[in-house]
C-alpha cells in the first residue's frame, strides 16, 4: 500500500467514517478479487476497534472514481479518523498489508 493525499467525508463515501480509521473499497459487480477483498477488509475492521469498512460500487460513483483516479478494482483507500487518505492500493490486498496500513492511519 502506498501513501497518498486527500480527504474524504462520510457524504463522499456514503457511510460513516470509523472513529479511528476507515477502509474504503472500490468494487464492481463482476470483480472476483473484490469479493475476497471484501472478506479481508471486513475481518480486519471487525478485529480493530473504531475501524469501519465501506464498499463503494465504482460504476455508481464515477464522480468519486474520477476524483480519486481509481483505475481498477478493487482499489482500497485507508483513511485516518479525520478522513485523510493515508494509504492506497490497487488489487487484492494481503491481510498483513491492510493491518500494517492501519497502523499508519491510527498511529501509536
Amino acid at each position: 500500500m502506498t501513501a497518498t493525499a486527500g480527504r474524504l467525508t462520510a457524504a463522499d463515501i456514503g457511510g460513516p467514517l470509523g472513529e479511528r480509521a476507515t477502509l474504503v473499497q472500490f468494487s464492481t459487480a463482476f470483480c472476483a478479487p473484490c469479493r475476497a477483498t471484501r472478506r479481508v477488509l471486513g475481518e480486519v475492521a471487525a478485529m480493530v476497534r473504531g475501524v469501519a469498512h465501506v464498499e463503494i460500487d465504482a460504476e455508481d460513483r464515477l464522480d468519486l472514481v474520477r476524483r480519486l483516479a481509481v483505475e481498477k478494482t478493487p482499489t482500497v483507500l485507508v483513511l485516518d479518523g479525520g478522513g485523510a487518505v493515508v494509504r492506497r492500493a490497487a488489487g487484492q490486498p494481503r491481510k498483513a498489508d491492510v493491518i500494517a496500513a492501519l497502523g499508519a492511519a491510527v498511529g501509536p
